[in-house]
């Protein structure tokens, strides 16, 4: 309120009675509607219409930016509020290993577990890069406690625009997150793998590098059209440059420090090298990374020998640094759709078929499927001309092959390595990239790795047959050995919730690893499982690190994989502090997952009750999916069709082209969105309250409770659930029950929701929801109550726009205008709910 905008003054006093007619509204059973009108009655009857609008665009704009306060504010309590020495961290860690006699067992467990967050570009993530730099600097004052600097960057933040005009182009995606590696990940990396280094093996050798980063953006073009070859191509350039600059920073640091004759000169020529070097990166003198790495290892020995060991730590966090990020900071993924595949791979065959490929018979469609994969493994005489390809799909498709070896020649192996067939289906899907991969760049020797992605619940009890085909195949195979023999496997959670429901995705998901590690471990392979989770518990976010402490010895724990994405990554990684924290926890979450291993495995009577609590939620989710009322409520109640005019992500919010919405086309992103900013959310419960209430009607309530007692995972599941229950106001749409067309809808949503929640507090014996998280909770509360002035002016812009959609003569301009609010005030719901993540 202290801005010195004289609009924020007059609006800084108006908001918290807005908020307070909002609170008694609701609390009274009046709608947004009358709720907004009984404000402008009561406190500003003189305004004009247009000047009432005028104000709920100011209220919105300066909603966002409290949220952007707390956001500052709980990053900034982030050490106090989290013990960082505590259960989960690397320094309990080490302490209970030497307490119990079991360091070595913990240094062998350093020495193979791998940690490996992947950074999507899937728009959750309104902020643009000016905002999280006011953000970091923000929380940085508030630390300090410094009041003037506090001022000057809320004057700053008054006056920093907070929406794209345009949509971000996957480049600019990239850029964005980039900041991220710069700014904190090169730091709590390397702090990590140090204090594994200096004080778990207490020596300064090189060791398993525990934890790296995979990047999406630039490299996924599922369902994003405008990610080209030469996307990938500047994204890798970026990267390359970016860990250069790094480099720089540091050796121009060390140069200050390192001033002894013999050594002084040799770091001046370093700096040099990479100042050029980061410049220009076709600069005339360059220098590997292993001849860097191989200089500094030589600097550091002189200085151990004949300099007292001065600033050693300085020189090895640099070495350790290096090995780290290498020349590409961040492993660039490949992902595409199977169904693109299958189109272009055929366009291919057909033209090797017709100009009389050796490896190709005329009669290859006729073949079956075996004989198909059979040809494709052995296919590899012959290189394809690209260029003779004038469909621009096929030619981008074989184009980004030929790309991945050019990142590999710049960036080094690990600069791209993987290509993720998303929609996996069958093996033949797998193969075709594994022949294309091998016809059209990779002849002699494949360095990449072939990543299916299975996602809905067909495709997930389909997985296992898929991986026994290609173990089955001895090109495959070979390929495999040379690779370590390791097959990294995806699994979707975000479109598995969307197909199947909360439960039943994720059991969907578990009983897939169970049987996936079993068919890789009959064939010596080790099944690495990389998770394709969301922000919110509905796309399998939630306590990530808790769901990998409770997988169970049935379960390959080798390494963990997991997409971060939107406000996930600023949640829980955005600063140094909630960065190093939630990486030690995934870290050990591995360990206690193999120490207590004899504790973990689910007892036959407990799967018994599980997937019947799985299947029960998922005929309940399949049949309110299939409501005539399903997609028309989505549709014309939620904000769904407002997400691709909000400029936030590069590719389109569905997959398909039709006008008419078509579930299937729908994203998973928009879809769960959807929900979450109705205050409803069904795809983090739906179908939880009747399972349970099943088992309570047949008298068999305490199978569950057992469940729940021995079982961490279910136990992790529910928690989870109860953070989107947490998250849920059903007062704010409660209008809806009155509609004489979807009334009923909302009837059947509402009371799963209160069977969910009164079963859930009769299953943990809780007095309220999320009791057992204090600090969580009291998150959640606060932002809540930031944004139900939000909310409720977002309704009423849905309801005047249904109401002008219905008169007879449209008023284009007004529903324009009501548009923009709608849109306008999904930034700062979606901004508020970091801590879904």
């Amino acid at each position: 309120m202290t801005l010195p905008f004289d609009t924020i003054t007059k609006t800084g006093v108006l908001l918290p009675l807005f908020h307070e007619t909002c609170k008694k509204g609701f609390a009274n059973g009046d709608d947004p509607t009358t709720i907004v009108d009984t404000f402008f009655k009561k406190y500003q009857a003189r305004r004009t219409k247009e000047s009432q609008i005028n104000l709920l665009f100011r209220f919105i704009q300066y909603i966002e930016r409290q949220v952007v306060l707390f956001d500052a504010i709980e990053d900034a309590a982030f050490p106090i509020v989290n013990n960082m020495e505590g259960i989960g961290t690397l320094r309990n860690l080490k302490e209970s290993a030497i307490s119990e006699n079991r360091l070595e067992e913990l240094k062998s467990y350093l020495e193979e577990f791998k940690v490996r967050i992947v950074l999507t570009a899937h728009p959750t993530q309104f902020y643009p890069g000016s905002v999280l730099g006011i953000i970091t600097d923000l929380t940085e004052a508030i630390k300090r406690n410094d009041l003037k600097e506090i001022n000057n960057l809320f004057a700053q933040l008054g006056k920093t625009p907070f929406f794209k005009r345009e949509k971000p182009t996957p480049y600019d995606e990239a850029v964005s997150l980039i900041w991220y590696l710069e700014n904190v990940f090169y730091k709590s990396f390397s702090e990590i793998y140090n204090y594994i280094q200096q004080n778990i093996y207490d020596d300064s050798k090189k060791h398993n590098e525990i934890i790296n980063i995979g990047f999406w953006p630039g490299g996924d073009r599922d369902g994003n059209p405008f990610v080209k070859p030469e996307t990938t191509l500047k994204v890798a350039a970026k990267l390359k440059q970016s860990i250069l600059k790094k480099y720089y920073a540091d050796l121009k640091d060390l140069r200050r420090k390192l001033t002894f004759r013999g050594i002084e000169e040799r770091v001046i020529r370093l700096e040099t090298i990479m100042y050029n070097f980061s410049i220009n990166l076709n600069a005339e003198e360059t220098i590997s990374s292993k001849e860097l790495l191989h200089e500094l290892l030589d600097i550091r020995n002189t200085i151990i020998e004949k300099h007292q060991s001065l600033y050693v730590s300085e020189i090895n966090n640099l070495i350790n640094r290096v090995r780290l990020f290498g020349y590409y900071f961040a492993t660039l993924d490949i992902r595409q759709d199977s169904r693109i595949h299958h189109s272009v791979f055929t366009t291919v065959i057909n033209h090797l078929i017709e100009t009389g490929h050796p490896s190709f018979p005329k009669n290859y469609h006729d073949l079956s499927e075996d004989e198909q994969i059979k040809i494709l493994s052995e296919a590899s005489e012959g290189n394809i001309d690209i260029n003779v390809f004038e469909d621009e799909m096929v030619f981008n498709t074989l184009k980004t092959i030929e790309t991945i070896k050019d990142i590999q020649k710049t960036n080094g192996e690990r600069g791209a390595n993987r290509y993720i067939i998303s929609n996996n289906q069958t093996a033949l899907n797998v193969m075709q990239l594994f022949a294309m991969l091998k016809l059209v760049a990779f002849k002699d020797h494949l360095t990449v790795d072939v990543v299916p992605l299975f996602e809905t619940i067909t495709d997930l009890e389909n997985a296992p047959k898929v991986m026994e085909q290609l173990y089955s195949n001895p090109n495959y195979m070979a390929h495999l050995k040379s690779r370590g023999n390791k097959q990294t496997i995806m699994l979707g959670f975000s479109d598995g919730t969307k197909d199947g429901g909360y439960l039943m995705a994720n059991w969907g998901i578990y009983k897939a690893k169970e049987l996936l590690t079993e068919m890789s471990r009959k064939y010596d392979i080790t099944a690495i499982f990389f998770d394709g989770r969301g922000g919110p518990p509905a796309r399998g976010g939630g306590k990530t690190h808790q769901f990998y402490a409770s997988l169970g010895p049935t379960i390959e724990d080798k390494e963990v994989q997991l997409t971060i994405q939107g406000q996930t990554i600023s949640s829980n990684f955005g600063t140094l502090d909630s960065s190093q924290y939630n990486l030690e926890q995934l870290i050990s979450s591995g360990m206690f997952n193999r120490i207590g291993k004899d504790k973990l495995a689910m007892s036959a009577d407990d799967r018994v009750v599980m997937n019947d609590l799985a299947e029960t939620s998922y005929q309940a989710y399949k049949d309110f999916k299939n409501h005539p009322m399903f997609i028309p409520y989505l549709e014309r109640m939620s904000t769904l069709k407002y997400y691709a005019k909000t400029n936030i992500g590069s590719r389109p919010s569905k997959r398909g082209t039709s006008d008419k919405l078509v579930f299937s086309d729908l994203r998973a992103i928009p879809f769960v969105g959807s929900w979450s900013q109705l205050k409803q959310n069904v795809p983090g419960f739906f179908g939880v309250g009747t399972a349970l209430k099943a088992y309570e009607e047949r008298g068999e309530f305490h199978k569950v409770e057992s469940l729940y007692k021995n079982s961490k995972f279910f136990k992790t599941l529910l928690e989870n659930s109860m953070m989107s229950l947490t998250k849920s106001f059903f007062d704010l749409t409660q209008y809806m029950s009155k509609d004489e067309e979807f009334g009923a809808f909302w009837n059947i949503i509402h009371n799963e929701y209160l069977t969910t929640k009164r079963l859930l507090l009769k299953l943990t014996g809780y007095k309220e929801l999320m009791e057992n998280e204090p600090s969580g909770k009291a998150s959640i509360d606060v932002r809540e109550a930031i944004v139900l002035p939000l909310l409720t002016i977002q309704q009423y812009a849905l309801k005047r726009i249904q109401e002008l959609e219905k008169e007879p003569v449209k008023d284009t301009e007004q529903i324009k205008i009501f548009e923009k609010i709608v849109t306008r005030s999904l930034f700062g719901n979606i901004n508020a709910s970091r801590n879904s993540a």
